[in-house]
Protein backbone atom coordinates (compact mmCIF):
# COMPACT_ATOMS: atom_id res chain seq x y z
CA UNK A 1 0.00 0.00 0.00
CA UNK A 2 1.52 3.53 -0.75
CA UNK A 3 0.11 4.88 2.55
CA UNK A 4 -2.79 6.69 1.50
CA UNK A 5 -5.62 6.21 2.31
CA UNK A 6 -7.93 3.76 0.29
CA UNK A 7 -11.40 4.27 0.00
CA UNK A 8 -14.03 1.50 -1.24
CA UNK A 9 -17.42 3.20 -2.61
CA UNK A 10 -18.96 3.43 -5.74
CA UNK A 11 -18.25 5.87 -8.26
CA UNK A 12 -20.50 8.54 -7.06
CA UNK A 13 -21.11 10.33 -4.47
CA UNK A 14 -22.99 8.63 -1.72
CA UNK A 15 -22.41 8.47 2.36
CA UNK A 16 -18.62 8.52 0.96
CA UNK A 17 -18.58 12.29 -0.82
CA UNK A 18 -18.78 13.74 2.83
CA UNK A 19 -15.70 11.46 3.45
CA UNK A 20 -13.86 12.17 0.05
CA UNK A 21 -14.75 16.17 1.28
CA UNK A 22 -12.77 15.96 4.08
CA UNK A 23 -9.97 14.52 3.17
CA UNK A 24 -9.62 16.96 0.08
CA UNK A 25 -10.41 19.54 3.08
CA UNK A 26 -6.98 18.34 5.37
CA UNK A 27 -5.08 18.32 1.98
CA UNK A 28 -4.61 14.54 2.21
CA UNK A 29 -4.61 12.72 -1.27
CA UNK A 30 -6.34 8.69 -1.62
CA UNK A 31 -6.70 5.94 -3.38
CA UNK A 32 -10.46 4.69 -4.82
CA UNK A 33 -11.68 1.22 -5.20
CA UNK A 34 -15.31 1.81 -7.12
CA UNK A 35 -17.45 -1.47 -6.87
CA UNK A 36 -19.41 -2.46 -9.87
CA UNK A 37 -20.78 -5.46 -9.63
CA UNK A 38 -22.76 -7.36 -6.64
CA UNK A 39 -19.82 -9.58 -6.60
CA UNK A 40 -17.62 -7.77 -5.32
CA UNK A 41 -19.88 -6.06 -2.76
CA UNK A 42 -20.63 -9.78 -1.52
CA UNK A 43 -17.01 -10.52 -1.36
CA UNK A 44 -15.91 -7.35 1.17
CA UNK A 45 -18.70 -8.99 3.27
CA UNK A 46 -17.05 -12.48 2.86
CA UNK A 47 -13.96 -11.60 3.58
CA UNK A 48 -14.84 -9.59 7.03
CA UNK A 49 -13.70 -6.53 5.35
CA UNK A 50 -17.20 -4.92 6.41
CA UNK A 51 -18.21 -5.15 10.06
CA UNK A 52 -21.93 -4.19 9.61
CA UNK A 53 -22.11 -5.59 5.81
CA UNK A 54 -22.33 -2.11 4.59
CA UNK A 55 -19.92 0.69 2.80
CA UNK A 56 -18.57 3.19 2.99
CA UNK A 57 -14.83 1.18 3.64
CA UNK A 58 -12.00 3.30 4.27
CA UNK A 59 -8.59 1.75 5.07
CA UNK A 60 -6.25 4.23 6.75
CA UNK A 61 -3.49 4.00 9.71
CA UNK A 62 -3.55 0.20 9.53
CA UNK A 63 -7.69 -0.06 10.16
CA UNK A 64 -10.03 -1.10 7.98
CA UNK A 65 -13.08 1.67 9.01
CA UNK A 66 -16.82 1.27 8.47
CA UNK A 67 -20.11 4.07 9.08
CA UNK A 68 -19.61 7.34 7.97
CA UNK A 69 -19.71 9.47 10.86
CA UNK A 70 -17.23 7.06 13.03
CA UNK A 71 -15.09 7.39 9.59
CA UNK A 72 -15.45 11.09 9.62
CA UNK A 73 -14.67 11.72 13.49
CA UNK A 74 -11.41 9.83 12.67
CA UNK A 75 -10.54 12.14 10.40
CA UNK A 76 -11.39 15.58 11.72
CA UNK A 77 -9.65 14.47 15.24
CA UNK A 78 -6.39 13.37 13.09
CA UNK A 79 -5.97 16.10 11.14
CA UNK A 80 -7.25 18.74 13.90
CA UNK A 81 -10.58 19.60 12.53
CA UNK A 82 -12.54 18.85 15.35
CA UNK A 83 -12.07 21.77 17.87
CA UNK A 84 -9.61 22.63 20.62
CA UNK A 85 -11.53 21.36 23.70
CA UNK A 86 -14.65 18.65 24.63
CA UNK A 87 -17.01 21.74 24.34
CA UNK A 88 -15.82 22.64 21.06
CA UNK A 89 -16.16 19.41 19.45
CA UNK A 90 -19.74 19.16 20.96
CA UNK A 91 -20.35 21.86 18.95
CA UNK A 92 -18.96 20.69 15.70
CA UNK A 93 -20.75 17.67 16.32
CA UNK A 94 -24.36 19.35 16.84
CA UNK A 95 -23.51 20.96 13.48
CA UNK A 96 -22.67 18.05 11.75
CA UNK A 97 -25.43 16.21 12.81
CA UNK A 98 -27.89 18.59 11.83
CA UNK A 99 -26.29 19.03 8.49
CA UNK A 100 -26.32 15.46 7.73
CA UNK A 101 -30.31 15.14 8.38
CA UNK A 102 -29.98 18.19 5.48
CA UNK A 103 -28.08 15.62 3.58
CA UNK A 104 -29.51 12.55 4.07
CA UNK A 105 -32.58 14.30 1.69
CA UNK A 106 -30.32 15.15 -1.00
CA UNK A 107 -28.59 11.43 -0.54
CA UNK A 108 -31.84 9.80 -1.25
CA UNK A 109 -33.41 12.52 -4.01
CA UNK A 110 -31.88 10.43 -6.87
CA UNK A 111 -34.09 7.46 -6.08
CA UNK A 112 -37.22 8.96 -5.29
CA UNK A 113 -40.03 7.70 -7.41
CA UNK A 114 -40.83 10.12 -10.67
CA UNK A 115 -43.50 11.21 -9.39
CA UNK A 116 -42.48 12.26 -6.23
CA UNK A 117 -39.51 13.93 -7.16
CA UNK A 118 -41.04 17.08 -7.47
CA UNK A 119 -42.79 16.67 -3.74
CA UNK A 120 -39.43 15.59 -2.36
CA UNK A 121 -37.22 18.74 -3.89
CA UNK A 122 -39.66 20.98 -2.46
CA UNK A 123 -39.29 19.39 0.80
CA UNK A 124 -35.32 20.19 0.57
CA UNK A 125 -35.88 23.37 -0.15
CA UNK A 126 -38.30 24.26 2.24
CA UNK A 127 -36.32 22.31 5.38
CA UNK A 128 -33.28 23.97 3.97
CA UNK A 129 -34.63 27.91 4.68
CA UNK A 130 -36.49 27.42 7.25
CA UNK A 131 -34.80 24.98 9.31
CA UNK A 132 -31.44 24.70 8.72
CA UNK A 133 -29.26 27.55 6.60
CA UNK A 134 -31.69 29.76 9.25
CA UNK A 135 -29.06 28.21 12.19
CA UNK A 136 -25.86 28.69 10.49
CA UNK A 137 -26.79 32.57 9.17
CA UNK A 138 -27.55 33.13 13.06
CA UNK A 139 -24.52 31.41 14.27
CA UNK A 140 -22.15 33.46 11.87
CA UNK A 141 -23.91 36.96 12.70
CA UNK A 142 -23.49 36.52 16.03
CA UNK A 143 -19.89 35.94 16.76
CA UNK A 144 -19.04 37.83 13.47
CA UNK A 145 -16.81 35.03 12.66
CA UNK A 146 -15.04 33.35 9.19
CA UNK A 147 -15.56 30.03 10.67
CA UNK A 148 -18.56 28.06 12.64
CA UNK A 149 -16.63 27.21 15.67
CA UNK A 150 -13.82 28.67 17.71
CA UNK A 151 -12.72 30.96 14.85
CA UNK A 152 -11.05 28.00 13.13
CA UNK A 153 -11.52 25.86 10.42
CA UNK A 154 -13.26 22.65 11.24
CA UNK A 155 -15.60 19.23 10.10
CA UNK A 156 -18.48 21.56 10.55
CA UNK A 157 -17.38 24.10 7.66
CA UNK A 158 -16.44 21.32 5.32
CA UNK A 159 -19.72 19.76 6.28
CA UNK A 160 -21.80 23.03 5.35
CA UNK A 161 -20.04 23.91 2.21
CA UNK A 162 -20.51 20.85 1.13
CA UNK A 163 -24.43 20.93 1.73
CA UNK A 164 -24.69 24.39 0.56
CA UNK A 165 -23.38 23.62 -2.61
CA UNK A 166 -25.16 20.43 -2.93
CA UNK A 167 -28.55 22.37 -2.08
CA UNK A 168 -27.72 24.82 -4.68
CA UNK A 169 -27.74 22.23 -7.27
CA UNK A 170 -31.06 21.76 -7.21
CA UNK A 171 -31.99 25.23 -5.52
CA UNK A 172 -29.72 27.69 -7.48
CA UNK A 173 -31.34 30.77 -5.30
CA UNK A 174 -31.66 29.06 -1.57
CA UNK A 175 -28.67 31.32 0.09
CA UNK A 176 -30.80 34.67 -1.55
CA UNK A 177 -32.01 35.65 2.14
CA UNK A 178 -28.74 34.46 4.12
CA UNK A 179 -26.33 36.75 3.31
CA UNK A 180 -23.92 35.12 5.88
CA UNK A 181 -23.84 32.63 4.33
CA UNK A 182 -22.93 33.92 0.87
CA UNK A 183 -20.19 35.50 2.09
CA UNK A 184 -19.21 31.86 4.31
CA UNK A 185 -19.69 30.10 0.64
CA UNK A 186 -17.54 32.54 -0.46
CA UNK A 187 -14.59 32.11 1.70
CA UNK A 188 -14.82 28.29 1.86
CA UNK A 189 -14.68 27.97 -1.69
CA UNK A 190 -11.42 29.86 -1.64
CA UNK A 191 -9.68 28.09 1.05
CA UNK A 192 -6.75 26.26 -1.00
CA UNK A 193 -7.50 22.79 -0.68
CA UNK A 194 -11.15 23.22 -0.72
CA UNK A 195 -10.99 25.59 -4.28
CA UNK A 196 -8.74 22.53 -5.31
CA UNK A 197 -11.69 20.08 -4.66
CA UNK A 198 -13.99 21.93 -6.78
CA UNK A 199 -11.46 22.48 -9.89
CA UNK A 200 -12.78 19.89 -12.70
CA UNK A 201 -10.82 16.62 -12.70
CA UNK A 202 -10.19 16.58 -9.10
CA UNK A 203 -12.21 13.28 -6.71
CA UNK A 204 -15.15 15.30 -6.19
CA UNK A 205 -17.84 13.42 -8.22
CA UNK A 206 -20.35 14.52 -10.34
CA UNK A 207 -24.29 14.92 -9.14
CA UNK A 208 -25.83 11.10 -9.04
CA UNK A 209 -27.07 10.47 -12.54
CA UNK A 210 -29.88 7.53 -13.42
CA UNK A 211 -26.89 5.20 -14.46
CA UNK A 212 -25.32 5.54 -11.12
CA UNK A 213 -28.56 4.96 -9.92
CA UNK A 214 -29.02 1.96 -11.71
CA UNK A 215 -25.49 1.29 -10.28
CA UNK A 216 -26.36 1.22 -6.49
CA UNK A 217 -29.46 -0.66 -7.05
CA UNK A 218 -27.57 -3.69 -9.13
CA UNK A 219 -24.67 -3.76 -6.32
CA UNK A 220 -26.79 -3.30 -3.47
CA UNK A 221 -29.65 -5.42 -4.51
CA UNK A 222 -30.82 -8.50 -2.05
Amino acid sequence: MSGKPRLTYLNGRGRMESIRWLLAAAGVEFEEVYLETKEQYDKLIKDGFLLFQQVPLVEIDGMKMVQTRAIMSYIAGKYNLHGKDLKERALIDMYVEGISDLMQMILMFPFSPPDAKEKNLESIKERATNRYFPVFEKVLKQHGQDFLVGNKFSWADVQLIEAILAVEEKVPAVLSGFPQLQVFKTKMSNIPTIKKFLQPGSPRKPPPDAHYVETVLKVFKK
